[in-house]
């Protein structure tokens, strides 16, 4: 064997093994795939996942699917050849990780954002629903998340009406903030909270946070909320986060408010953020969702408008499923209702 014929074996041998090392390198990418859909006018644990309690409500049937995705999480590293599997894969999505996480983002930081979120979402989707039964709702500052291991543990809940801090009247979460600030690191600040229909008076002593030692904390994040007119809750698992549901629970707090069934026996799904008025917004994963739900039977995908472009791209027949643009929660039930009575309904398409 001559020494060129040595030299070229053993240049191919190292590249493959230069390859096959570079396959198992982490790369800055996440990836998303189809995630499990949930009939929000189901049961879970025994108990229906959309509650309703002082106010009648009706029997239904049929399905209201939320859909999610699964995404590669902020402490998990994607290697070349996982996402070279999933950019060949037509049901999988391939992102650059500082699309979808801000940079050095913790598991930690991503759970409470989405948590966050979904109970931002879920009361902006009941107030979505009462609006468009005719309800004029007000508006409150609420606990939406109580750090762990934080002042405010065991003291403050997620869903605390805020009515006061220090004795000072709160009109907004800015002003939740200035009374903790005033208070001081190290100093106890009294809270009077709206919690399950009774007032109550809380103490939290305030730190100096560790971002910022010059700033007071008490470890919880406010925002807006509303003031209902009777208890209404959705029991759906704390895996889920996000605020993408907010469309589906709105409906499906409308259907349980309202006579009949909205779907008809009709297996509808879809995605979409929600505005107290009932706009609907863009959400991420879209051609993700619309294969979870044409899988799990669905037959009608209700579209936010900015998604539709791409929605048109999901890897599901025609035939399988209706991609029906939904710039509303009140064109949204109009698509419904027209499409239970018949599926040959001319509807607001992406199309």
């Amino acid at each position: 064997m001559s020494r060129r014929t040595v030299s070229s074996i053993l240049a191919c041998v190292l590249l493959v093994v230069l390859f096959s090392a570079a396959a198992f390198l982490p790369v800055p990418y996440v990836t998303m795939s189809p995630g499990p859909t949930i009939d929000v006018l189901s049961e879970r644990d025994g108990e229906e996942i959309v509650q309703i309690a002082g106010e009648q409500t009706y029997p239904t049937e049929g399905d209201l699917r939320l859909t999610t995705v699964s995404v590669t999480g902020p402490g998990q590293e994607l290697s070349l050849a996982e996402a070279l599997a999933a950019w060949f894969d037509n049901t999988r999505a391939v992102y650059p990780r500082d699309v979808v996480y801000e940079p050095e983002q913790s598991e930690q930081e991503v759970r409470t954002e989405s948590s966050v979120q979904m109970v931002s979402s879920q009361d902006t989707a009941i107030a979505a629903a009462l609006s468009e039964l005719g309800y004029e709702l007000d508006v409150v500052t609420e606990v939406l998340a109580v750090t762990p291991d934080s002042p405010a543990e065991g003291k403050l809940e997620v869903r605390d009406k805020i009515l006061k801090v220090n004795g000072t009247t709160i009109a907004n979460a800015t002003a939740v903030s200035r009374a903790i600030q005033k208070t001081g690191a190290g100093e106890p600040a009294t809270f009077v909270v709206r919690r399950d229909g009774e007032t109550k008076t809380v103490k939290v002593t305030a730190e100096a946070s560790a971002e910022d030692p010059e700033r007071a904390v008490v470890g919880v994040v406010v925002g807006e909320g509303y003031q209902f007119p009777f208890d209404v809750s959705v029991n759906i698992s704390d895996d889920i986060g996000g605020p993408s549901a907010g469309l589906i629970f709105a409906l499906a707090v409308y259907d349980r408010l309202t006579p009949g069934s909205l779907t008809d026996g009709v297996d509808v799904a879809g995605t979409g953020t929600i505005t107290s008025e009932g706009d609907v917004g863009p959400i991420g994963g879209i051609q993700q969702k619309i294969v979870a739900a044409a899988d799990a039977g669905a037959e009608l995908f209700l579209v936010p408008p900015d998604n539709c472009d791409s929605a048109l791209g999901a890897q599901v027949d025609e035939e399988e499923i209706t991609l029906v643009r939904a710039p509303s929660m009140h064109s949204a039930v109009e698509s419904i209702q027209a499409y239970a009575e018949d599926q040959n309904a001319d509807l607001p398409s992406c199309r």
